[in-house]
């Protein structure tokens, strides 16, 4: 079997808005010079759009779920990927909402065009803003771990175990792999 593929387009569009998301992020951070307000303003619709896909991405991840796992797959990395999934779906939901909570807080407009602004969702407060802003960063660093582990398991999958894994999010189905047919 392989991923629907609703499931794969939005894994692989996904996986570049959020490296992009990353890299736009760190280069934010790490300026004070004119071009953080171009990567602030790429940054707050961006985060918005993974917003949106990741919840379209759970109802479809939810109607159509996945292949199952190889049955030689040892317990514990079962677990690990499940739990490894979840954490980012919850990271990918997460992420976004805290970062316009952060702004609000602080009382930033989320302004996603020049004349398209989002509601404030929390009241000004600088400590909630303080909270929020170290809580995005420590996410950010949760999130590029999960990816980074994500990515050596799909190597791990595509490279070692040769089990159809990786083939399935690609759209590729082998005969004879444990991951059957579509």
């Amino acid at each position: 079997m392989i991923f629907a593929l609703p499931a794969r387009v939005l894994h692989w569009t996904m996986a570049v808005l959020i490296l992009a998301m990353l890299f736009v992020g760190v280069g934010m951070v790490a300026t004070v010079a004119e071009r953080h307000a171009w990567l602030l303003a790429i940054h707050k619709p961006l985060g918005l759009a993974i917003f949106v896909l990741a919840i379209v991405r759970l109802a479809v991840r939810l109607r159509h779920p996945p292949p199952p796992l190889p049955p030689d797959l040892p317990p514990l990395q079962r677990i690990a990927a499940l739990l490894s999934h979840w954490l980012l779906y919850a990271l990918m939901i997460a992420m976004p909402l805290i970062g316009w909570a952060m702004l609000s807080a602080g009382g930033y407009p989320v302004m996603l065009a020049s004349d398209l602004r989002l509601p404030a969702i929390l009241p000004e407060n600088a400590t909630a803003f303080a909270w929020l802003r170290a809580a995005h960063g420590a996410f950010a660093y949760l999130l590029f771990l999960t990816i980074l582990a994500h990515l050596g398991a799909a190597l791990y999958h595509g490279l070692i175990r040769r089990d159809g894994v990786l083939d399935a999010m690609l759209g590729r189905v082998r005969r004879g792999s444990p991951r059957g047919e579509e």
